[in-house]
């Protein structure tokens, strides 16, 4: 019953969410560069929130993780063109994440990054717990979640320091800046010390110094719209070296 109402709640809160960034972009004319971050947040932190209120799973519970992935991909099915042209509130929802440049693969990438970055983060979250490493499962995730969050936003507002990356499986160039990748650097930086107490003193100081660059250069060199499943891969695979040999 309580997964139930948790899961009533995280989908009233994101759907609403959702519906709030479409009207801005459409009706008030602010950038999807803002709107899909907006969109970005929400789906990380409103989850967050509803479980710990409610006291129920969290980012080890696998089984939470297999079913949240699950919906979220299959939920953004009601975004296919056939379904949004019948359903205008889906239409209103899509815009405000529906970047021009994207187009038309805003929806596929979208899907593929949910679904892999998901695939991604299930069997790292179930082998941390095993090792009990579980704790430092959430620093790749918020690092993805504020730190790639805020690049794109920040990039477009304060970036004077361009440079290009590829999409995927297109053979086109888009923008990113130095600006905003330094978000993930400085929240990387941020994610290490609040999880301090779960290194000992030198896997801190190489977590410090390691984990920040690298999940920045990955940000920085992972396809146009579709570096979770990067964010997150590089992530793992580094604390978990550090942890081994440090």
């Amino acid at each position: 019953m309580i997964q139930a109402e948790s899961l009533l709640f995280k989908s009233i809160g994101v759907g609403a969410i959702l519906i709030l960034s479409g009207f801005l972009a459409r009706d008030f004319k602010i950038k999807v560069n803002y709107t899909r971050k907006i969109n970005h947040f929400a789906l990380f932190f409103i989850p967050i929130f509803v479980d710990y209120q409610l006291n129920t799973a969290t980012f080890t519970d696998i089984d939470n993780l297999v079913v949240s992935g699950f919906l979220a991909t299959t939920a953004l099915m009601v975004f296919w063109e056939p379904i949004r042209n019948a359903i205008p509130l889906a239409q209103l929802t899509f815009e405000g994440f529906d970047r021009p440049e994207d187009r038309p693969y805003t929806l596929v990438w979208i899907i593929t990054q949910f679904a892999v970055g998901y695939l991604v983060i299930i069997p790292f979250a179930w082998y941390f717990g095993q090792i009990g490493l579980e704790e430092l499962v959430m620093i790749p995730i918020l690092i993805n979640a504020v730190g790639d969050g805020l690049a794109e936003p920040v990039g477009v507002k304060f970036g004077k320091h361009p440079y290009t990356t590829k999409g995927l499986f297109v053979d086109r160039e888009y923008q990113r800046t130095l600006e905003g990748s330094a978000c993930v650097w400085i929240v990387g930086l941020l994610a290490i010390w609040l999880y301090k107490i779960h290194f000992n003193s030198t896997e801190f100081i190489v977590s410090l110094l390691l984990i920040p660059p690298i999940m920045t250069i990955t940000e920085a060199k992972s396809p146009h719209t579709w570096d979770t499943p990067f964010l997150f891969f590089s992530g793992y695979v580094s604390l978990l070296a550090i942890c081994e040999f440090f």
